[in-house]
């Protein structure tokens, strides 16, 4: 195990950093406290260049190394969620209905912490941006920075990006090749029937009925479409319809959502909703109309990429705690839209034993953050080597 000693000397004021965030979290884009915040510590530090105002609200700290060279970029999310704190910690946030309940609070801290190290040591030939970045929970920050010019106003040739994984002890990483996130994407159906009364409902065409057989109907895509093989998740998480007891409603709405880790399974997703849906209407008499929306694609690390991140966190944590062959998670990340752009690889890094995440009760484990900085600095020392 080699946690680097400055970081480990560090270790406190990085928590103090850590802490701070967490006490004033923001939303989405909505990010003036934080982006100020971590764009003062860049400077601080020396970052050759800070640039803020990237899609809209995110910040890029250039580090130049010793010796001219590549750029490799490494991210940080910076966004909270619209959720009530339950944690009682002494450094709960202090904003009603926001919270740090994905730990993007320790990701940044943990990409400052190296930052510091990085400007002071400079043991690397070429260049670091370290990319800051707003809205990824749920408004593709990502993909606004990628717009904003992100990739080419830096030089940017190969991303990394890491998020703690509650479960996972401490000290641990987890990655893999290919598919590591799925996509997400987001379907509604509307279904119009004929309102009756229900006294007399051979007068009407109940959406109800036809909207109860097409939630069933609706998990052959995953049980029966999808090769066994593949992963697909299929939810119907809404289902709204009716006003009075009396009366049978002239429409219903069926929301939900899909999970998938190829474009394969995405298009026959869709294309299959929109097939039982029309069926399972059309034999109730009603008409269905679907709504398809995608979201974050699947998220895929390059193989030399993940590997190089294996030898790295192994270098950090020691071979027993690094799986390079991690499963996938059902879960999505839009860091998918910077893999895209380029080569790279998605990391996860020990939460420990904490509640999930998205939940009211989470709170980063600051004992991360030693193995998380330690091993930002060693990629960028290894992956620029002088």
């Amino acid at each position: 195990m080699a946690i680097l000693p400055d970081i480990a000397a560090r270790a406190t004021e990085i928590t103090t950093w850590r802490r701070t965030l967490h006490a004033m979290p923001e939303i989405l884009y909505d990010l003036p406290d934080t982006a100020a915040f971590v764009a003062d510590r860049l400077r601080d530090f020396g970052c050759d260049e800070v640039a803020t105002g990237i899609g809209q609200t995110g910040v890029v700290g250039l580090v130049r190394g010793a010796a001219p060279g590549r750029t490799i970029a490494l991210r940080a999310d910076m966004d909270a969620l619209p959720i009530e704190e339950r944690t009682n910690a002494a450094h709960a946030s202090r904003r009603p209905g926001a919270m740090h309940a994905c730990g993007h609070d320790g990701h940044m801290a943990m990409l400052l912490g190296a930052a510091r190290q990085l400007c002071a040591t400079r043991r690397f030939r070429g260049n670091v941006a370290l990319v800051f970045q707003p809205a990824e929970e749920g408004g593709a920050g990502a993909l606004a920075m990628i717009r904003d010019g992100l990739m080419d106003r830096f030089g940017i040739e190969a991303v990394y990006g890491m998020h703690n994984l509650p479960g996972l002890p401490v000290g641990h990483f987890a990655m893999r090749p290919g598919p590591i996130m799925a996509a997400t994407d987001e379907f509604h159906i509307a279904l119009a029937g004929r309102a009756s009364h229900a006294a007399i409902p051979q007068q009407g065409v109940d959406p109800i009925l036809a909207g109860a057989a097409l939630v069933q109907a609706l998990q052959q895509v995953s049980a029966r479409n999808v090769d066994p093989l593949d992963s697909l998740v299929l939810s119907v998480t809404q289902f709204h319809s009716g006003f009075a007891r009396n009366i049978i409603p002239g429409e219903a709405e069926i929301s939900g959502t899909v999970r998938s880790l190829t474009e394969a399974s995405q298009d026959l997703a869709e294309r299959r909703i929109g097939e039982i849906a029309q069926g399972i209407a059309a034999a109730h008499g009603a008409i269905a109309e679907l709504t398809y929306k995608r979201n974050y694609p699947v998220t895929v690390n390059t193989a030399a990429e993940a590997a190089f991140c294996a030898d790295v966190a192994t270098e950090i944590g020691g071979s027993h705690a690094v799986d390079a062959a991690a499963p996938p998670l059902m879960a999505a990340e839009d860091f998918s839209f910077m893999l895209r752009e380029r080569p790279g690889a998605f990391v996860f890094i020990g939460n420990g034993p904490s509640a999930g995440l998205h939940n009211p009760a989470y709170d980063f484990d600051d004992g991360a953050i030693p193995f998380g900085s330690s091993f930002w600095v060693r990629l960028t020392e290894r992956a620029l080597r002088l």
